[in-house]
């Protein structure tokens, strides 16, 4: 005969595995969006998020509607590349969620194309304080309440930019490679304190940030990709939000790549470049007989 509790304990632990109820968040860049989506996604998971944007007009939009969907969202205006404003961000996560956090999601980045010889040094200090030296600092600072939770969990959205060579510049390609290895470090260096550590690496996605190059390049991205579309945003959110579960407890140090098949890619194309070519290397050779 079943042991009723002992089933009943079964199931509402495999239903805490899927949830992410009574857990807390932070999501830097969270109004617009991969960051946007983020933020959606934990809540709709169940968690409690705090996000932050370094335009108030914006964030308050943004809360808005986050109330009329039901979500527990708070948020404060915050440009992360400050160590002041960061310091004032964690501070005010400490005492919201009380001197605990579950969950710290990296998102904010940006960048200046250019050829690596026309890049400055206010540009180098631009792109690197924005995207790495401010994740490296947040991952620092938010260190006690991630361990006070007992179980935590950072993930950093970096880029295929930090895996593979992308012409969008070199200093965005190397704070997202170091944002990659910094993934690994302190998974290793914070597991004992059951903290996760985690980087997501997508290729071209429906964003402001992404959408000047998806304009001007969309056929040779696409050219690239198996799956032969950009991807969207909530394509991210979904992974990122996997990777805090508690489903995701054993994954730690990994950087996942997000890219419809971009990064394994030698030489394949997707079907509608493939017949397209065929026709051009068949008449080709047609005419060659």
């Amino acid at each position: 005969m079943a042991d009723d509790s002992s089933s009943s304990t079964t199931s509402k632990r495999s239903k805490n595995r899927w949830s992410l109820q009574g857990m807390t968040a932070v999501v830097t860049g969270g109004t617009k969006g991969i960051g946007y989506a983020i933020v959606e996604e934990l809540c709709g998971f169940g968690a409690r998020v705090h996000t932050c944007s370094r335009n108030e007009t914006d964030l308050n939009k943004c809360l808005i509607d986050w109330q009329a969907k039901g979500f527990q969202v708070t948020g404060s205006v915050c440009d992360v590349s400050s160590q002041d404003q960061r310091e004032k961000l964690i501070n005010t996560v400490s005492s919201e969620f009380d001197g605990k956090l579950n969950i710290l999601i990296n998102n904010v980045g940006t960048n200046i194309p250019k050829p690596t010889p026309n890049f400055t040094k206010e540009d180098f200090s631009f792109i690197m304080g924005t995207n790495f030296e401010s994740a490296y600092s947040l991952c620092q600072l938010a260190y006690p309440l991630l361990k006070a939770s007992g179980a935590a969990s950072i993930v950093f959205l970096s880029s295929v930019c930090g895996v593979v060579s992308i012409s969008v510049g070199s200093i965005y390609g190397a704070t997202k490679g170091a944002m990659n290895q910094l993934a690994k470090y302190l998974a290793c260096e914070w597991a004992k304190d059951n903290i996760r550590v985690n980087s997501v690496a997508p290729w071209f996605i429906r964003t402001p940030l992404a959408e000047p190059y998806i304009e001007n390049f969309s056929e040779t991205i696409i050219s690239r990709t198996p799956m032969g579309r950009i991807g969207e945003a909530e394509e991210v959110s979904s992974l990122v939000g996997f990777l805090c579960l508690p489903a995701a407890s054993y994954i730690t140090g990994q950087t996942i790549c997000i890219d419809g098949g971009m990064t394994v890619n030698a030489c394949f194309y997707p079907e509608m470049l493939l017949q397209k070519n065929f026709q051009a290397i068949d008449h080709s050779l047609t005419s060659l007989n």
